[in-house]
């Protein structure tokens, strides 16, 4: 197999990152890689402790993708096992922990929108579960690995040391996490690992657990933390500042026009697909004219998960129902089903698909953001007659949708 150049691919793999732990290893395998026609194995590990995937996840899986373009390949770890310990990375307390159920639910959703990005090509991604080898392990062989570390190293990790100081309790088997996500290192023996800033301690133990196992270490490679549409937390549906890589292309490319305009490059080269060599010109683009470079930004990270067409699409719909302020031209139908002739607008919402919980919705209503025909709705708790006003046009926020008819 033919690659590209050493300094060609070295190129492509530093846009967006953080570190690489120790570079001179990587130029090296990528070295040993050109010469032999041998591609090297780049490990993600993933918890699925969240059903949905944001773009904030993607930009590590973006990093594997282009790793699979330069012709290596790409395996994808999800953490059935890891997932019960819960990853301590940027906590002040311990997570709660999973179902076996939980798990194996979130972790066919996640496999389901990695694909987004992964594609599905055997040849260039291996997808397995660290379940199938930590979950043998006897109790024997959990104390052999927790020897190969100390208390004092763990509490070097800065989520340790600041919990520890602040007389917040560390679970014992919190000091696991970063032992067993090494040990997938040394199970799989992969030439390198990629995870955000905040997994550094982890990928490093993986580089000294296969270093004690006689086995050629790995290179970390670290990429950022993208910071949500607020700008300020990290990208979090928890904190409603997230961009799903499933939700609507209208809904997405409204969301990344909402981004603090000191965003626009970061997101441009974390989040999107524009050639390595244009970037100089969007951070110019961004800092002269951050409006249009915005609504470029949105179309490029729109088209990216939903193909040219839709992300076009999406953009005359917002021209039409936030900048016009009109109807969009198609309008989804719901038709509720209730033997009374009465709806609550909280069920409507739902209905709609606008809100995932009762209490997310009831949240549109007190922050204002539903209205039907144009009239807000200020009461969560408000009832519908829908036989006197169906149907209508339910809309919250700037860009949902939903005409709201009677059942026949």
């Amino acid at each position: 197999m033919s690659f590209l150049s050493v300094e060609e691919q070295l190129q492509h793999i530093r846009r967006g990152v953080a570190e690489v732990l120790p570079e001179e290893a990587l130029t090296e395998k990528l070295a040993r890689s050109v010469k032999t026609g041998q591609p090297l194995t780049v490990k993600l590990g993933v918890d699925p402790t969240r059903p949905d995937l944001h773009i904030g996840h993607a930009v590590v899986l973006r990093k594997l993708r282009q790793f699979q373009d330069l012709g290596h390949q790409a395996i994808l770890i999800i953490g059935t096992f890891t997932s019960r310990i819960g990853d301590p990375s940027g906590r002040s307390k311990t997570r709660p922990p999973l179902s076996e159920a939980e798990i194996e639910a979130n972790a066919e959703t996640y496999f389901e929108q990695a694909k987004h990005v992964l594609g599905t090509d055997p040849a260039k991604l291996n997808i397995v579960r660290n379940g199938d080898w930590l979950g043998p392990m006897t109790f024997a062989d959990v104390i052999r690995l927790a020897a190969q570390t100390t208390v004092a190293r763990m509490l070097e990790r800065d989520d340790f040391s600041n919990r520890y100081k602040a007389g917040e309790p560390i679970s014992l088997h919190e000091f696991l996490y970063p032992l067993a996500q090494a040990q997938d290192s040394v199970h799989l023996q992969n030439d390198i690992e990629l995870g955000g800033t905040d997994q550094t301690f982890n990928l490093l133990m993986g580089r000294s657990l296969m270093e004690a196992a006689g086995l050629e270490p790995q290179v970390c490679l670290t990429l950022p933390i993208l910071e949500g549409t607020d700008g300020v937390q990290k990208m979090s549906k928890s904190l409603d500042n997230y961009i799903g890589i499933t939700e609507a292309p209208e809904e997405m490319y409204g969301k990344v026009l909402s981004i603090p305009d000191a965003l626009i490059y970061r997101y441009a080269e974390l989040a999107t697909d524009i050639p390595t060599e244009e970037l100089t010109r969007w951070q110019t683009y961004a800092e002269e004219d951050p409006r249009n470079a915005k609504h470029d930004l949105a179309l490029q990270i729109a088209q990216l998960y939903h193909g040219a067409e839709a992300a076009q699409a999406a953009r005359a719909h917002f021209e039409q129902t936030v900048i016009r302020k009109e109807e969009p031209d198609e309008i989804p139908e719901i038709v509720p089903e209730t033997g009374s002739g009465q709806a609550g607008i909280i069920d409507l919402i739902r209905l709609a698909g606008f809100a995932q919980s009762n209490g997310e919705a009831r949240r549109f209503v007190q922050q204002g953001a539903v209205s039907i025909d144009g009239e807000k709705v200020d009461d969560p708790m408000q009832m519908i007659d829908l036989e006197a006003t169906a149907p209508f046009v339910l809309k919250v926020g700037k860009r949902r949708f939903a005409r709201v008819v009677r059942s026949t």
